[in-house]
């Protein structure tokens, strides 16, 4: 474990003690094998003068759900230490009423509500306390003999607290071992099953305490834990077609048992292989979790994919879940949903379930610790000690069903349209189809946007305002159906499947008679306006059959209903795009995969639309630029915005009964009104 104490920045902020506490809780945060997304928790002990006049102590604990590696002055919550240390004195409350009365306690209404540990904090007699769920520690207590292994490595430097859940049960648990302890013999606690804890009267006496314990850790893991990383092989191997027919499959199922659209990211990296491929992977992964926390996040266990049929697998995960849920259940609980969060698929690796590419990468990472901690565990070279033991079944359920969670169940808010969706967009760089990509990740789904423009991932990334996990930008010349191939692959491997298709890549031949028109322009045409579609389509097909409302949108053109002269290059394959449409809109429907057309027209914010392609067309109809502008029946023009706003809704719940049809949005044609 790195020590990354600066004491250059360090001295900088020491006349700011709640600058210095986001210094070094962030220090803590940029370490996953300390604390993975929002996890782990940091406090400072200050004494302040309130508007009174009145010196009084203040716990500046973390707020709740806030991201240690981020945290600033504002994720840190003020709390009055005379209510907290009154609540710790009372025999037993609720943890309902526990954080009832820690917001009672805050001398900032404003501030997020404080961490559910932040009782503990305010019984630790120091300034200074710093809390993990350092993966070493936790690997040693989930073992057969973890307080004795825990006191093998730490001998009296540390008291250990027997597992207790989270909450008011466990403060009061220290308060109860602690009070005839003499806190200064010991640099911290370890919570059994749960993380590690330091303390000190300055801030880099507690950090260093924690690099330190958890350092020790890893050195006996080292020393006494093998991973047999010879066998993990170098590199992950492409997956075949029939692999990700059956992720997407996989997917399907887990949505469908979900009551919601979720997305499935397969981690094939060597080492997600070699844990999957591990000849008692099925018996040790779903024993339980690396921690409680996790649990709201992954669920006791995961669903162990057998080979011969995926969907069954998930089916009887379902099945053991609700089982497991009666088995504890005082009838005053609801159960959750009963589908898995993440999966061990034997050979091919661990597959990771979320509502959106957030809560899917936050799951596959707590999935990967999980993963390593267990082979650590099942290595120890000791057989005292060796093998993963998680926290119990009662236990699990306690945690997983907490009232705190419970409540939030009556709370949650309506998701976005087309959350746990995916989305591939063609010609998304720019106008159209950038419009598309954006407006779809704005309504929750995660797109693939395809363009021959290499900078395709930046644009998306900088229009949509997503991370890479919920934009995926692939270079790719659609026309190259090789390259479409690779493209959908990676869509499939990132996401899980393909739930909506936009055709919109397309070219715009400069204006030429039938007589003038050149075999170059026009074959050139074709194949980007017609052909690369149904490439595209066909690759897409099979994965369309295992999605989730599936949808298909081609954006075709005017010219179809209305063409004018000059413009055949252009008008015959957008004509041939919509038959082609048409004739997999009746082919497609029995898959309840549904197809349908969009002709745009005046869209003249996008890159085909250059002053001199206006010139032109306005000079073929004997027109002015603005008028030729205006020319339609509402006398405007349509913007991309719009048009993507049609393409949602035919992908979405308005047209969900619609398909083969064919919507203009061009302000009012005569002609083809």
């Amino acid at each position: 474990m790195k020590n990354l104490w600066d004491q250059k920045t360090a001295s900088r902020l020491e006349k700011n003690p709640l600058q210095l506490r986001v210094f070094s809780s962030q220090l803590l945060g940029l370490d996953s094998d300390l604390v993975l997304h929002g996890g782990g928790n940091t406090s400072v002990k200050l004494r302040e003068t309130n508007i009174f006049g009145e010196e009084e102590d203040i716990l500046y604990v973390k707020g709740s759900g806030r991201n240690l590696a981020t945290i600033d002055i504002e994720g840190f919550t003020p709390l009055r230490m005379t209510h907290m240390n009154k609540l710790a004195e009372l025999a037993h409350i609720s943890d309902t009423m526990m954080v009832r009365e820690q917001q009672l306690a805050m001398t900032n209404p404003d501030a997020p509500s404080p961490s559910v540990e932040a009782l503990l904090h305010s019984i630790i007699p120091f300034s200074w306390i710093d809390h993990t769920h350092a993966d070493a520690v936790v690997t040693l207590t989930n073992t057969p003999k973890g307080d004795k292994l825990v006191q093998d490595v730490y001998g009296d430097s540390m008291l250990i607290i027997p597992y207790v859940m989270p909450g008011f049960k466990l403060a009061r648990k220290v308060y109860e071992i602690t009070q005839k302890v003499d806190w200064q013999q010991y640099e911290g606690m370890i919570l059994l099953n749960h993380g590690i804890i330091s303390f000190g009267a300055e801030a880099h006496e507690s950090y260093e305490r924690m690099i330190n314990a958890v350092t020790l850790a890893e050195k006996f893991l080292k020393k006494y834990s093998s991973m047999q990383k010879n066998n993990i092989k170098k590199k992950a191997p492409a997956l075949n077609q029939e692999t990700l027919s059956t992720l997407a499959r996989i997917r399907k199922k887990v949505s469908i048992i979900r009551g919601a659209a979720s997305l499935a990211r397969l981690n094939n990296s060597p080492e997600a292989q070699f844990f999957s491929s591990l000849p008692n992977v099925k018996n040790i992964s779903t024993r339980g979790p690396i921690t409680s926390d996790h649990l709201i996040r992954t669920k006791p266990a995961p669903v162990y994919l057998n080979q011969k049929n995926v969907e069954k697998s998930i089916e009887d995960f379902a099945s053991k879940y609700e089982a497991y849920f009666d088995r504890h259940t005082n009838r005053k609980q609801t159960r959750l949903d009963s589908a898995p969060r993440w999966g061990v698929w034997p050979e091919q690796g661990i597959v990771s379930f979320g509502r959106n590419p957030d809560e899917t990468e936050i799951i596959s990472d707590i999935a990967m610790h999980t993963a390593k901690a267990i082979q650590r565990a099942e290595n120890i070279n000791s057989v005292n000690y060796r093998g993963w033991k998680p926290i119990s079944e009662d236990h699990i359920f306690e945690a997983e069903y907490w009232e705190l969670q419970q409540a939030k169940l009556k709370t949650e808010f309506q998701p976005p349209e087309f959350e746990g969706k995916i989305a591939v967009v063609t010609g998304a760089a720019s106008g159209i189809g950038l419009a598309c990509a954006e407006h779809f990740s704005q309504l929750g789904a995660a797109v693939a946007g395809l363009d021959i423009n290499p900078e395709i991932n930046n644009i998306l990334s900088e229009h949509t305002n997503s991370g890479s996990t919920h934009i995926l930008g692939i270079q790719c010349d659609v026309t190259e159906k090789h390259a479409v191939a690779k493209a959908v692959a990676k869509t499939v491997q990132c996401f899980g499947g393909i739930d909506i298709l936009v055709l919109n890549a397309g070219t715009f031949p400069a204006g030429q008679t039938i007589e003038e028109i050149e075999d170059e322009t026009w074959n050139k045409s074709l194949k980007t306006n017609l052909t690369a579609p149904q490439q595209l389509l066909q690759s897409c097909v099979p994965f369309l059959k295992e999605g989730i409302d599936p949808s298909v949108v081609f954006i075709a053109s005017r010219n179809v209903p209305a063409p004018g002269p000059g413009a055949s290059a252009y008008s015959v394959p957008k004509a041939g795009q919509t038959q082609l449409a048409r004739i997999a809109a009746l082919e497609l429907g029995k898959y309840g995969i549904r197809v349908n057309i969009i002709h745009p027209d005046c869209v003249y914010d996008t890159g085909l639309w250059t002053s001199k392609a206006l010139e032109r067309s306005a000079r073929r109809y004997g027109l002015t630029v603005e008028e030729y502008k205006s020319r339609n029946i509402l006398k405007t023009d349509v913007k991309t915005i719009e048009v993507a706003r049609m393409v949602c809704a035919m992908a979405g719940s308005v047209f969900a009964k619609t398909t083969g049809a064919q919507i203009p949005i061009d302000g009012g044609n005569e002609r083809v009104i």
